[in-house]
């Protein structure tokens, strides 16, 4: 692990002068370049009176402590200059600041990061905002969690709260700062203290990306500034009861928590809505007193629901939200506020006749299909940016994300709420977390504070978390399963919580005391296997479920590549395999790329150039990637060892990276990404690389039904030598497949590299599914006895370097687009205008603007395709106007074999 970061350094004015005449002239990053000039002042935040209100600081103001002689005291106090201070939002990290500031240069390209001085965050940070209120009548509170990792709390000159008890980044914290309020400005100070992830119940990055050097100390979270009447409102939710498998009706149970802030007996009236009903209770307390208010179909027939709006995933169904509303009033004046948007769905978790997990969503059974979440590497939240990623999400057919750690801020999970993408958040592995079961994890062992803390992080989150619908479980355990004392604090905060869906122990093939075995398996691999490795049923092979599993590096477009390195680095990526990467990982095992390397140049040939590499990379990542998926899709309904889910490692990156992402930082889509799309089709016929039989997937409600599935193997040159077509197939839903046909183990005349197309039509002859494989009659070769942890070795590679004398074909392509509402469409239609018999093989269509960058988030209908001679095929593409900046579109295409051109799409 890098040690964190954090003293502002002091400067001579030569010395700051000479060193911004040298950054403005060479346009060079100064490494040690640090602004003392009094910084733009954040904007102070208006809190309002209202009743039940919660206000966020809209942004603060952060120094070193290193560069603050000022008392705290002064520091918290209404008036204190903070000049020289830099401007945070409302929700960062000290380094997310600085390089909103201008401070350092982009850590995403080449190797700047490591120019970020660590020393500078060894030491506490103040995070300084005022507020000002009009009515010192109401009572006032600050609320937060997504401290990293532990702050002195003051305000107003006076300090409200110690480290010691605003420590971990997901504990809760409701400080009453009634009687420090004052009319016109206050002042909020968080002394925030550094954070090692080994030592503190907060968050680090293991081997995913190199970690930040300040390692995301920070408030991560909003800051809010609560104000109420005597009696407040907490803890508010909906517990519901939904009938499985008739879901006819569903039972709602409202409860909250009414708490009597003052000195004195109050009466006070509870009452709301939920689903509908109205509802409400006169409720006595003590002085100080807390009751729970509780609602249920017993006591209000109405919350009773008949034909309920039932919440589903994507693809299964629509995502409907009821709203809960509450108020308590006191003497008939309003008191305070509640306010939760709730679905009604049921998750189950059975383990079934083999031991593995197996979900169901509201009675039905679900494969998950999912990838690993990561959020950006220094927790900036952009609530766009993370839309965008869900959407990539349902286009590549997922249909779910799981958070290991990193539990992302409240708006994340309402988008997943209403776009229907289920989320398996859990604590990460091998820190803190883990440190207590975990023996060859980096984490420390627990003392009796960890444990207060940690339950206390259980119990905040699942308070926070409860009420969406696409949350589908909480793992308690990553690599390890927590102890019998660790199990038990989790599950009480979790049962006091009514925690809704079930609880795993771990992500991995382990069990706790109380839960009992977790059905899941952590087999990997992380590294790269061929696409064959997916199909034996051991390991990580399609059986049971995966909660981490890839073949490893994921190389993104040269587009891409040329914006995260140097000409130099990327020399280096496709010549040098045993190089390190420093956009792979800062794992010794992850160093490098050479076992990907290996595979490629021993299945496609020695890289020649950057763009060589790149597109044998891009066919090696959509085969394999291809092949995970399928291979967990067709095992779904095996009677023997069937798949349950995986989870592809990873979804993305949080930053720019060479492995582990199905789409880049910025949004670009490689071969890896256009392979998890074709895959996962609604409908879907695909290969078999173990039995090499011709199987339809139909992951639709509805059978499917009279479908003709034809496969036509090629030699390179498109030299038809077999043809076969099978009629009248049909296929139930809800993931069945059913075998077409088998592929004879051997073909006369067929060449040591060929093609497999496989078409399925409809009875009216419509295609519906087409996939195109590149193969050998030269298997690849695994050593499953040398398996590691991380992946098992490849002894000898199939022949693919047939694909290279591909002679080179011309593709037409015609482009336009329409726009309305913000929203633009452009329709590219491709054709293979070539008078030979040689298909174009993987051709790629990409949405450019008028200077050729890619214009990205996009959508697209299809990608990556493989026409033969006189083939066409229309594709589209939908992305925000916007994001052409006012350029015209174009469409550039090329191929593996198909030279590169652009045309207009205007």
């Amino acid at each position: 692990m890098i040690p964190p970061p954090a003293r502002a350094r002091r400067y001579t004015t030569t010395a700051l002068v000479l060193g911004l005449l040298a950054g403005l002239t060479s346009g060079a990053w100064a490494g040690d370049r640090r602004p003392a000039a009094p910084r733009r002042h954040t904007e102070t935040t208006r809190v309002t009176g209202s009743p039940g209100s919660s206000t966020p600081l809209s942004g603060f103001a952060i120094r070193s402590t290193a560069d603050v002689d000022d008392s705290p005291a002064a520091v918290s106090s209404p008036g204190y200059r903070a000049a020289g201070w830099y401007p945070a939002g409302p929700r960062s990290t000290v380094l997310a600041a600085l390089l909103a500031d201008g401070v350092y240069a982009d850590p995403f390209h080449s190797t700047n990061q490591q120019k970020i001085p660590q020393a500078d965050f060894r030491v506490p940070w103040w995070y300084r905002a005022d507020f000002t209120v009009e009515d010192t009548g109401p009572r006032t509170a600050l609320d937060f969690s997504g401290v990293v990792s532990a702050a002195d709390v003051y305000v107003n000159g006076r300090q409200v709260a110690p480290a010691a008890q605003v420590t971990g980044a997901y504990t809760h914290h409701e400080l009453d700062i009634t009687a420090l309020v004052r009319r016109g400005t206050n002042t909020v100070a968080f002394r925030v203290r550094p954070n090692d992830p080994n030592k503190d119940l907060t968050m680090g990055w293991l081997d995913w990306l190199q970690p930040p050097p300040d390692r995301n100390m920070g408030l991560v979270r909003d800051v809010l500034v609560r104000r109420g009447g005597p009696v407040a409102l907490r803890d508010a939710h909906v517990v519901t009861k939904l009938a499985v498998p008739s879901l006819a009706t569903a039972e709602l149970t409202v409860e909250a928590q009414a708490r009597n802030d003052t000195g004195e007996p109050v009466t006070a009236e509870v009452g709301g809505s939920a689903g509908g009903t109205r509802f409400s209770r006169t409720v006595s307390l003590a002085a100080h007193e807390t009751k729970t208010v509780a609602f249920s179909p017993a006591d209000v027939p109405g919350l009773r629901l008949t034909e309920p709006k039932v919440w589903w995933p994507a693809g299964m169904g629509g995502q409907p939200l009821y709203d809960l509303d509450l108020t308590a009033t006191v003497a008939g004046t309003v008191s305070d506020t509640a306010h939760q948007t709730f679905g009604v769905r049921d998750v189950r978790a059975p383990l079934n006749s083999d031991g593995a997990r197996e979900f169901r969503i509201n009675g039905r059974k679900l494969l998950i299909k999912g990838g690993g979440w990561s959020p950006d590497e220094f927790l900036r939240w952009d609530r766009a940016y993370v839309e965008d990623r869900l959407k990539y999400a349902l286009d590549l057919g997922l249909n779910t994300l799981r958070l290991e750690g990193h539990l992302e801020p409240d708006e994340f999970f309402d988008l997943a709420d209403r776009h229907g993408v289920l989320t398996l958040p859990g604590w990460e592995c091998c820190d803190k977390w883990e440190g207590e079961v975990n023996p060859s994890g980096s984490g420390e062992k627990w003392s009796d504070n960890d444990h207060a803390v940690a339950r206390a992080s259980m119990a905040a989150e699942a308070a926070r978390l409860r009420g969406h619908p696409s949350v589908l479980s909480f793992l308690i355990g990553s690599d390890s399963a927590p102890d019998a004392r660790i199990e038990r604090g989790y599950l009480d905060a979790l049962e006091a919580a009514d925690w809704p869906v079930p609880v795993l122990p771990a992500a991995s093939e382990t069990s706790a005391p109380r839960l009992g075995a977790s059905g899941m398996k952590m087999t990997g691999p992380y590294d790269w296997v061929p696409p064959g490795y997916w199909y034996a049923k051991r390991e990580g092979g399609a059986t049971g479920f995966n909660s981490e599993t890839s073949a490893g590096p994921s190389i993104p477009t040269v587009d891409t590549l040329r914006r995260m390195m140097t000409p130099a680095e990327l020399d280096t990526l496709w010549q040098d395999p045993d190089a390190r990467q420093y956009h792979r990982s800062p794992s010794a095992v992850f160093g490098t790329l050479k076992i990907y390397d290996r595979a490629l140049a021993g299945r496609y040939g020695t890289p020649t150039s950057l763009a060589d590499y790149v597109r044998k990379a891009q066919l090696a990542q959509y085969e394999n990637v291809r092949a995970e998926f399928e291979a967990y899709g067709r095992n779904a309904t095996d009677a023997d060892r069937p798949a349950t889910g995986l989870i592809h490692w990873m979804f993305n990156s949080g930053w720019t990276s060479l492995h582990w992402q199905l789409t880049d930082r910025y949004l670009d889509q490689n071969g890896a990404y256009f392979g998890a799309k074709k895959a996962n089709e609604p409908l879907h016929i695909q290969y078999s690389y173990d039995d090499r039989s011709v199987v339809v997937v139909n992951n639709r409600r509805a059978p499917a039904r009279h479908l003709t599935a034809r496969a036509t193997l090629f030699n390179p040159d498109g030299t038809r030598m077999y043809d076969e077509a099978v009629p009248d197939v049909t296929v139930e839903g809800d993931g069945a497949h059913g075998t077409a046909l088998t592929l004879p183990s051997s073909v006369s005349g067929l060449a040591r590299t060929y093609l497999l197309r496989l078409v399925l039509t409809d009875p009216d002859g419509t295609e519906l599914s087409r996939n195109v494989y590149w193969l050998s009659t030269r298997a690849d070769t695994l050593d499953w006895s040398g398996t590691t942890w991380y992946y098992t070795p490849t002894t000898g590679y199939a022949d693919l370097t047939g694909l290279g004398s591909m002679a080179r074909v011309p593709v037409s392509a015609t482009a336009a687009t329409r726009a309305s509402d913000g929203v633009s469409t452009t329709t590219v239609t491709l054709r293979h205008t070539g008078d030979g018999k040689t298909p174009a093989l993987l051709t790629d269509a990409h949405l450019v603007d008028a200077a050729g960058k890619p214009v990205l988030p996009v959508r697209w209908s299809d990608n990556q395709v493989s026409l033969w001679p006189g083939e066409s095929v229309t594709l589209t593409a939908t992305y925000r106007t916007a994001d052409l900046h006012g350029s015209a579109p174009g469409v550039r295409v090329s191929g593996w074999n198909t030279p590169q051109r652009t045309v207009p799409a205007a």
